[in-house]
């Protein structure tokens, strides 16, 4: 009788493109020379990989490529030597990571020119922006995710900014669908000497840092009228995210942890914050359009806003606050009308919980204590 033929063995499947090798480095390219796009740029330097730093125009390119520094966006800040500096039509085709650093309202058009630009089909694309894709207001994940495949597709949340996260440090978060490449870019950002946690909830962390911009816009508008008003307004916008992307399946650690209450913090305490920056501005009565160019940047909260507050509407959510703030930005409510309605705005009534039945505290306090 012959013997059987073995059986063979499982094959075993070679590592991603993602997975950092042994050999050599990866390449990122960063595309956006703003602030956070260029800190960015230099973490995944100092994290090991062969970093570049797209330009919006060529004459940005050869003029941080003479200074190596980026004095507009990032000022005091040299660039590291293994950083390289060019303009965005040098294509993406080397690159295994590809970060969108883009505001959120340029981000649909540079989403849809990645396949023009080289995308490699295994290359990873990590979005930044804390804002949503227009017109519809999906978050950059989804649209992403959409044409690519989740699984090479990732965000960053978590308090940032710019000139602290290059010399003092941050706290971001990596938010993917795939373990793999969460669990890469919180190792490359660790190695950069910045605290990184690992989510597998990018949709949630996004949304988280929609929720906390806007938050930021709606306290700085109010403030002034008082901080009960400006706390007020921050809690009701998160709380009425939260509701929405809960309907989305996000997670509730997704806005209480990093990305959410901690972002918030920061955002909101910072005087250079550009939302909290542009929401003192329409107090002041300065109309939204001209902010941007009060500040010197875009302001992530001004385009988002409306796109959430028509997101929610459309998803039944009851948004009374979000969709005021929006209607403060368009210029068709005015000031005091949006402090009545944030102070007088009652959240929707707990999902109350039937009461315990008789004995319930005794069991409990049984099972902690080890008895029978």
């Amino acid at each position: 009788m012959d013997e059987p033929e073995p059986t063979p063995s499982p094959a075993v499947r070679a590592p991603r493109a993602r997975s950092l090798p042994t050999t050599g480095p990866r390449r990122a390219t960063v595309i956006g020379a703003g602030s956070f796009g260029t800190a960015l740029a230099v973490l995944l330097s100092r994290g090991g990989l062969r970093a570049s730093l797209q330009t919006r125009t060529a004459e940005q390119a050869l003029l941080i490529e003479s200074e190596r520094e980026n004095r507009a966006y990032l000022p005091g800040v040299e660039l590291p030597g293994a950083l390289r500096i060019e303009h965005v039509s040098a294509g993406i085709a080397r690159a295994d990571y590809v970060f969108l650093a883009v505001p959120s309202r340029g981000l649909g058009a540079v989403i849809a020119s990645l396949g023009d630009a080289g995308l490699g089909p295994r290359a990873a694309v990590i979005s930044v922006a804390k804002g949503l894709v227009a017109p519809e207001g999906l978050p950059p994940t989804a649209v992403l995710s959409l044409s690519l495949g989740a699984d090479r597709i990732a965000c960053l949340g978590g308090p940032a900014h710019a000139q602290e996260m290059v010399h003092a440090g941050a706290a971001l978060v990596a938010a993917s669908s795939d373990e793999e490449l969460a669990r890469t870019l919180a190792y490359v950002f660790t190695r950069a000497g910045v605290v990184c946690e690992q989510s597998n909830d990018p949709l949630g962390v996004e949304l988280a840092g929609a929720a906390k911009n806007a938050a930021a816009l709606a306290a700085g508008a109010t403030e002034a009228q008082g901080l009960n008003a400006a706390g007020a307004a921050a809690g009701h916008i998160f709380a009425e995210v939260w509701r929405y992307a809960e309907g989305l399946g996000a997670r509730p650690e997704s806005m209480i942890g990093l990305a959410g209450a901690g972002d918030l913090v920061a955002t909101a305490l910072a005087r250079e914050s550009r939302n909290r920056r542009a929401g003192e501005l329409l107090a002041a009565g300065v109309p939204a359009a001209e902010i941007p160019a009060r500040i010197g940047q875009a302001v992530e909260a001004l385009e988002s806003v409306p796109l959430l507050a028509r997101a929610l509407q459309q998803a039944g959510v009851g948004a009374p606050v979000t969709g005021a703030l929006g209607r403060l930005i368009s210029g068709e409510l005015p000031l005091d009308r949006w402090v009545a309605l944030v102070r007088a705005t009652v959240p929707p009534p707990a999902l109350w919980r039937r009461r315990p039945q008789p004995g319930f505290w005794r069991r409990v306090w049984r099972t902690l204590s080890g008895r029978s």
